[in-house]
């Protein structure tokens, strides 16, 4: 693994994905990618050196969870502290990328920020999230009391994008999206970012809309395009951190 230094703590990127999304879409291609993806990244393939890892990056541990994440906003309310308070898994997160299913556009999308407000589509089980009427109820001890209507992830994401274009193929659409759906996407993306703004955390995470195909080769495309994320993420992090030393 000539692009890594094995001599380091290794990097734990947390990658989740969602479960089936109503009977129109009994299999997520979000979670089969998240599921498909190896435990370590591999060495950097890079044929132009130019665009090759830094040498002294250290190992990039993925973290998986043991299944999907249900569409639904209890479950996924629930979930996401458990995440980053190590309570799910076994390794402290460092970074994290959640994916989720867009539309049938061959369209790659990472997203700037999440959204407090405006979720008025029910989930997977038929539940509303109702927060304004929590949020009234509740007073000060609703969950996101206090907290921005938006929050943007830490990460330089013009970097990341650019960084993620030039180590992707030519012909595929890869894109920064300023609004992720007031969803079950955009929900879990901002309850991460919240829950992080709460606790006076850096926000390291992204949120990645893939199409909605789910044969082979689309699963296939997915991972290496996450794998180039997650790349593209540590490089350019270390390097912010390179240059503050």
């Amino acid at each position: 693994m000539g692009s890594v230094d094995t001599s380091q703590k290794d990097l734990a990127v947390l990658v989740t994905g969602f479960g089936p999304f109503k009977e129109k879409y009994p299999v997520n291609p979000s979670w089969e990618i998240a599921a498909l993806l190896p435990d370590y990244l591999p060495a950097d393939r890079a044929k132009d050196a130019a665009h090759r890892s830094a040498r002294h990056l250290p190992p990039v541990r993925i973290v998986k969870l043991p299944g999907a994440v249900r569409v639904s906003y209890e479950y996924t309310r629930d979930l996401v502290p458990r995440l980053w308070d190590n309570d799910e898994t076994e390794h402290k997160i460092d970074y994290a990328i959640h994916v989720g299913m867009a539309g049938p556009q061959l369209v790659y999308q990472i997203e700037r920020r999440g959204h407090r407000d405006g979720y008025y589509m029910p989930d997977v089980d038929g539940r509303l999230l109702e927060d304004e009427t929590r949020h009234d109820e509740e007073g000060d001890k609703w969950i996101w009391h206090g907290a921005p209507h938006e929050l943007c992830t830490d990460f330089d994401i013009d970097d990341v994008h650019r960084r993620w274009i030039q180590r992707s193929p030519k012909n595929l659409d890869l894109r920064i999206s300023e609004d992720a759906g007031r969803y079950l996407c955009d929900f879990i993306y901002y309850s991460s970012l919240a829950h992080l703004w709460k606790q006076g955390k850096p926000r390291k995470i992204v949120f990645l809309h893939v199409p909605l195909h789910s044969d082979t080769e689309s699963l296939q495309r997915g991972v290496e395009l996450v794998l180039t994320l997650i790349r593209s993420i540590a490089e350019s992090e270390w390097e912010k951190k390179k240059s503050v030393v």
